[in-house]
Parts: structure tokens; C-alpha cells; sequence
């Protein structure tokens, strides 16, 4: 194995092991009599529009479909007084089919000084807003592996309201020294450095070159190989990442920091945690960061062992909230518990844990083991996180009864505003509900299942057949109903591509319950558990039309419904039609 590592191909949808191979096994069983085929529903809600620069951004046009990105060697020099970068960007590709154009991307104000191929010809650029088209001397062969260096300078966009609206923030310490981060989920990793700003694209490692004012110190993602003091008042750090890495997982965290490490026994054997808090709060991160150890531990068990041991896990101190940097997991969240410490259920329970490690550290797993590979199906990563958090609160109480509550309080910040899927090919994030209404969904989806065994099983399936790879929501959803048994097109229709809540309306006369399903898409039939009498819970399946099964319950008993399943009900008059 060379220095890009294992060659894996960074095209999305190809799991590297087990029964399914990009969807392909599902696909298969599917056509052989298993489940149901997941139909797409029309999209309803606040409708966006779109241009053409969020095609460039968001699409695998024709300079980008043709060329596969292999191995990225990212130097980059940091300079605080002015605010600015400048770097090289060494990008080694293979080309999947002929092509002669390639598309680079960098945000204004950066600028791609030049682009060399091969060592060779400087090559023609043509700029159209952050994209930049690059013309090859002569069209590259299919099979053939090249490379071009991107060379680069600029003053990146500040962030503005980090990580939602990132970029670089050139921040200062409480003591004034210089602190520098990047954050650019959703905004890309081209604000700061050129690459292939494209969801489904990963390389197969990349080395993170950053040289930054002595005594400042860098912490970036993967292994630290290398330090070397450069006799000029710089000193540089190198990283090495040896697994396939999303891009906007790439960063810079500059500072004056601290370093400890510590080993934990897990399930893949012994992994490296190392923490770098601002060496003026190494007393409040040894107290408070010791959650991360208890974290990963629930984690394992319900997802799998955690993705990149090779890599190592890492928990690094920033000026902002915090992000899912891929093994060097950035956090800012003032070393209290909660979320900046409040709690977002609204019960009490998420006080009883730091918010910001256990949510950030669940994308270790969802989105950056499992990479959405379009920005429209980013509810595979913040979905699965936001549900992490039940489960944690299930781990530490030892209740699963605690871990529900947890979720189900937070249904209160849901807005249904507009779908969680957005559109793809546009860079379109969908709503923001992808959080609270996609954790809500599977925690009605475990409870669909019927066995909590089989549950995990599906979830820590996930990771294994996936594992590594870029993936698509419609790959999701169809593993999850071949693994659970449970026919779930018109369910993940309903609640992904919908703002529609499902309403069960009842009524109740002569010891009979009648009931049925509205606000729903057609072929809606999700199974709910109800109080038919007084002995506990009972299953019924409900559709469009109405039903009426025999009630036993006594005077004055309500009829329930499981607050388990993100459902509305509502009692309605008789009216003689059914």
C-alpha cells in the first residue's frame, strides 16, 4: 500500500462487504418477491428555485463525471495579520472515461493560480462563478492516472455564524494569541482550498500539510506524521488520513493547544483518543471530555465498531458550537452538558450529558462512515445523529423508557415546513427538520420492527455493508425494509418527502372503535399500537379507509395511542359513512 492507501474506488453506492453491493442485493431481493419497492411521493412544501451555479456546485456534470479523485496532498500556509491562505492542492485522479475538461472548485475571493498537469504544461482555466474549468493538452485515457497540481491563494470567506454559515474564523484566545479554524459542512470544503467540491466524491486518503506561526499548533484529521520547525518563524504540522474522507470533513484547527491521549479497548481493539483543548481550559476538558469514552462505548454497540481505528478518535477544542470532522471531532460547547447548556427535549435529560460530544461523534458513523452522496439525502447523517441521542440516554440510564421520552420531546422543534429530502443535484440540504421529525421516524421505525434485536442488528448492518462508502437515501431506505421486514415505502415516503404528520381519526360507539388514516399519501397503512381494552397495548393497521375493530374498554378510559409513533389523533363525530 502506497501513501493513498487502499485504492478503494471513492464512486458512491459500492459497499465494500457483505450481502448487499450498492444497493444491487436489495434490488435483487426485492425483485424476487421480498417487501416492497420504496415509490417516490411528490414533494410538497416551500418550494425552492435554483440556478445554475448550484448545478455546478451540486451535479456530476460533464467535467466532473469523467475523472475519479484518488488522493488529495493538500499544503497550505496560514498567515493571521492579513487573514489569508495559500497552498497547493497535488490531486491524483483516475479517468473512468475519456475526458479533456475537468472541473475545480474554489469559491471567491479565492483565487487557482495555476493548475499543472503531470508536472507539465501550465493548462488553460476558465472561471464560471466557483467553478473552474480546466483544459487538459490532450484527453486523458480511460484507465489512466494523473495528476494535477492546483496551486492557490486568497483571503477564504470569514464565517459568519459557524458551522451553519462557515467558512474560516480568525479568532483570538481569551490570552489574544491567534486561533484559526475552518467550518464548511454544506458550504463546502472549496472555500478554502480547491478540490472536487462534489458529495459522492471521496478520495482514498489525503495528507494535510498546514504550516501556521511558531508557537501555534495544528491539529487536522487522521495521524500526525511529521513536525518541522522551518527556520523562518513557521513551524509545519503533517496529518495523514489513510481512509476515504468527505471532503468538507478536511480542517484546520490553529491554536495554542494542550495534548493528552488515552487508549480505549474496543470492539475492533485498542483505540487512540486524543484530545486538544486551548491549554487554558486542559483542567475543564479533563473533567468534562471524559463523556467521549462512555460515548463511543453506547456507540459501538448499537452501530458497530467505530469506523476509523486506523485513524484514530480526536476531540478538538474550537471557537464555535462544533462539527463532525472526520477522527478529529471539533467542539465548542463550553465544557457543560446540554446544548450550550440547555436541553433540547425539554425533560430534563439532556442535561445529563454534553450534547455536542455525543451528537458530533454519532457523524463519525452517519456521514462520515455512511456520506450522504447528495446534499438532498443529508438527512443519513443528521437523522441517525439526532437519534443517537435517544440511544445514549438509553445507555447511560439503562431505560430505554428515558431514551424515547428524550426523543419525543424534542418533536416540539419540529416545523414541517418543508420536506426533510430536498432536491437533488443542487446542493439543496433539505429542511432543517431532517433533525428532529428524521429522529422522530426512526424511532417509530424501531418500534415498526418490533424487536429490538433486530433493530441494532439493522443499524450496525448498516455500517458493515456500507462501510467507507458515499451512499444514497433510496439505498437506506430499502437495506432498512429488507432488514426489518417491514414494509416501509409508503412510511419513508410520508415522513421524508412530505410535511404532512399522519392523522389517526377514531370514534368510538357501542363498544366498537372505528378508525382510519388521513393527511397521508396514497397507500398509506403504517400499523400503530392502541388501547383496545384494559390488558395493555394492542396492534392495529389502519388505512385510508375506514375500519372497526371491537372495544372492551371501560367507561371513562381514553382510547390511546402509543406516544412512541410520530402520529396526530383526533376523535371526530359520527357520521354514518364508512
Amino acid at each position: 500500500m502506497d501513501a493513498r492507501g487502499s485504492g478503494r474506488s471513492s464512486r458512491s453506492g459500492s459497499p465494500s462487504s457483505g450481502d448487499v453491493d450498492g444497493g444491487g442485493a436489495v434490488n435483487r431481493a426485492l425483485a424476487a418477491g421480498a417487501l416492497v419497492l420504496l415509490a417516490v411521493a411528490p414533494i410538497t412544501g416551500q418550494e425552492r428555485s435554483f440556478d445554475r451555479p448550484d448545478t455546478l456546485r451540486g451535479s456530476d456534470g460533464p467535467a466532473r463525471a469523467w475523472w475519479d479523485v484518488v488522493y488529495y496532498d493538500l499544503s497550505v500556509s496560514v498567515n493571521p495579520p492579513d487573514s489569508s491562505l495559500s497552498g497547493v492542492n497535488r490531486i491524483t485522479y483516475r479517468a473512468l472515461t475519456s475526458g479533456s475538461v475537468l472541473q475545480l472548485d474554489l469559491q471567491a475571493p479565492m483565487t487557482l493560480d495555476s493548475v499543472i498537469h503531470d508536472g507539465g504544461a501550465v493548462l488553460v482555466q476558465r472561471r464560471e462563478g466557483n467553478a473552474w474549468f480546466v483544459s487538459l493538452p490532450v484527453p486523458d485515457r480511460p484507465g489512466s492516472e494523473h495528476t494535477v497540481a492546483a496551486w492557490f491563494h486568497g483571503q477564504p470567506r470569514p464565517a459568519a455564524r459557524p458551522p451553519w454559515d462557515g467558512g474560516l474564523s480568525w479568532d483570538r484566545d481569551a490570552s489574544d494569541r491567534p486561533w484559526v479554524v475552518t467550518s464548511n459542512q454544506g458550504l463546502g470544503a472549496s472555500v478554502w482550498w480547491p478540490n472536487k467540491d462534489l458529495m459522492s466524491e471521496e478520495p482514498d486518503s489525503q495528507r494535510i500539510s498546514v504550516t501556521v506561526p511558531d508557537p501555534m499548533v495544528d491539529v487536522s484529521n487522521g495521524r500526525l506524521r511529521a513536525t518541522r520547525e522551518n527556520g523562518d518563524g513557521t513551524v509545519t504540522y503533517e496529518w495523514f488520513v489513510g481512509s476515504p474522507v468527505n471532503n468538507y470533513s478536511i480542517s484546520i484547527n490553529a491554536g495554542s493547544y494542550a495534548h493528552w491521549s488515552e487508549v480505549l479497548e474496543g470492539e475492533d481493539g485498542r483505540l487512540s483518543l486524543d484530545f486538544w483543548p486551548l491549554a487554558e481550559h486542559e483542567a475543564d476538558a479533563r473533567r468534562q471530555w471524559t463523556q467521549a469514552r462512555s460515548t463511543i462505548q453506547c456507540f459501538e454497540r448499537w452501530f458497530g465498531p467505530y469506523p476509523w481505528y486506523e485513524d484514530g478518535y480526536k476531540l478538538v477544542e474550537v471557537p464555535y458550537l462544533g462539527m463532525e470532522h472526520q477522527s478529529a471531532v471539533t467542539y465548542g460547547n463550553g465544557f457543560r452538558n446540554g446544548y450550550r447548556g440547555t436541553d433540547l427535549s425539554g425533560t430534563g435529560l439532556g442535561l445529563e450529558w454534553d450534547f455536542i460530544i455525543v451528537h458530533e461523534s454519532a457523524h463519525e458513523w452517519w456521514g462520515n462512515n455512511l456520506t450522504a452522496a447528495d446534499a438532498a439525502d443529508l438527512w443519513i447523517h443528521e437523522s441517525f445523529a439526532n437519534y443517537a441521542e435517544n440511544l445514549y440516554t438509553e445507555c447511560t440510564t439503562g431505560s430505554a423508557d428515558a431514551g424515547a421520552r428524550y426523543v419525543i420531546g424534542t418533536r416540539a422543534r419540529i416545523s414541517n415546513d418543508r420536506p426533510i429530502q430536498g432536491q437533488f443535484g443542487v446542493n439543496d440540504e433539505g429542511s432543517g427538520d431532517k433533525y428532529y421529525k428524521g429522529g422522530n421516524l426512526l424511532h417509530t421505525i424501531r418500534q415498526l420492527t418490533r424487536d429490538d434485536g433486530r433493530w441494532r442488528s439493522v443499524l450496525r448492518g448498516l455500517n458493515r455493508d456500507f462501510r467507507h462508502h458515499t451512499v444514497t437515501g433510496r439505498q437506506v431506505e430499502e437495506y432498512i425494509a429488507r432488514n426489518t421486514g417491514v414494509e416501509l415505502g409508503a412510511v419513508f415516503d410520508q415522513y421524508l418527502r412530505t410535511t404532512m404528520v399522519p392523522v389517526l381519526e377514531y370514534q368510538r360507539a357501542a363498544g366498537l372503535l372505528s378508525f382510519r388514516w388521513t393527511n397521508v399519501v396514497p397507500g398509506f397503512a403504517m400499523p400503530v399500537r392502541v388501547t383496545l381494552g384494559s390488558e395493555g397495548w394492542s396492534w392495529i393497521t389502519p388505512r385510508e379507509g375506514w375500519q372497526t375493530v371491537d372495544l372492551s374498554l371501560r367507561a371513562g378510559d381514553p382510547f390511546l395511542v402509543d406516544d412512541d409513533f410520530y402520529v396526530e389523533v383526533r376523535e371526530v363525530a359520527p357520521s354514518g359513512t364508512r
